[in-house]
């Protein structure tokens, strides 16, 4: 069996996706059945390349044997790479894009009577704790659907949605949302430095109190709304600042804003 997984782009990204296919003793995807189109790929992607994955700087003759294209490329090369990727590939390879802002019109356009994915993980996948969302084009069978969220379950945790419209909405929610923690946590970081907490302890405290929140969420099957109820003691120090974050004006408002201002940009770029 050859090269049966190309994977076009081996960055933060792609190279997730290869660790996440080649660890372990039984690999989702062997290292002998990927080629990576990258001229400079990443730590990840070299170590499937020393473990026997092919290295191509450029496509100069049809991979008969590839079931499965995964373009991760940034959105801005699409256009001149899709072209030779068409040229090189077989009529019935399925197309999986994780490129944000790449429609489903765009990517048929560039490989006709294909079948086609496309997908939006988000920055967290780079270290196999991302959320993949997913749709398709008419023509992907359920083996194929099943065999996408299998490789993309490498990088996380996967779910296909309806439509594209839901692509942008997971776009602005959990596509662009790692940001919204970080900078939740730049926003601690300088409430502690403005009470007064030493400008050498206070990253330490909110980064950590925003990581031990988040493995809080993680280990409970308990919603937020009740972990955050569960920690709030009435009319204690909890309840004095959740009267402000939670007043008119307040977070929520502030944070709906945000994704429908975020939502409204994926439209534009799709």
């Amino acid at each position: 069996m050859g090269h049966t997984h190309l994977i076009v782009g081996a960055g933060r990204m792609g190279g997730a996706l290869i660790k996440g296919w080649t660890r372990g003793r039984k690999p989702v995807v062997s290292p002998e059945r990927i080629a990576i189109l990258d001229p400079s790929p990443g730590d990840d992607a070299k170590a499937a390349i020393e473990a026997g994955a092919a290295h191509l700087e450029a496509l100069t003759q049809t991979m008969r044997d590839v079931e499965h294209l995964i373009i991760a490329v940034k959105p801005q090369m699409f256009d001149q790479t899709a072209p030779k990727l068409a040229e090189f590939i077989p009529q019935t390879t399925l197309v999986t894009s994780i490129m944000a802002g790449v429609s489903l019109a765009r990517l048929a356009d560039a490989f006709p009577e294909r079948p086609l994915v496309r997908a939006m993980p988000n920055t967290p996948a780079s270290i196999g704790a991302g959320m993949t969302a997913f749709t398709t084009s008419a023509g992907v069978s359920k083996s194929q659907k099943k065999d996408v969220k299998r490789l993309l379950s490498a990088a996380g945790k996967v779910e296909e949605v309806a439509s594209e419209h839901m692509i942008d909405i997971v776009t602005s929610v959990s596509g662009s949302g790692p940001a919204y923690v970080f900078y939740l946590t730049e926003a601690l970081e300088a409430a502690a430095l403005d009470v007064g907490m030493p400008a050498d302890i206070a990253p330490l405290f909110a980064r950590e109190t925003i990581i031990g929140a988040a493995e809080l969420l993680k280990k409970s099957d308990m919603p937020a709304e009740a972990q955050r109820i569960a920690v709030t003691s009435p009319g204690g120090t909890t309840q004095a600042a959740l009267d402000v974050l939670m007043g008119e004006g307040g977070m929520a408002p502030l944070m709906k804003l945000a994704v429908r201002a975020a939502l409204k940009r994926a439209k534009e770029l799709s």
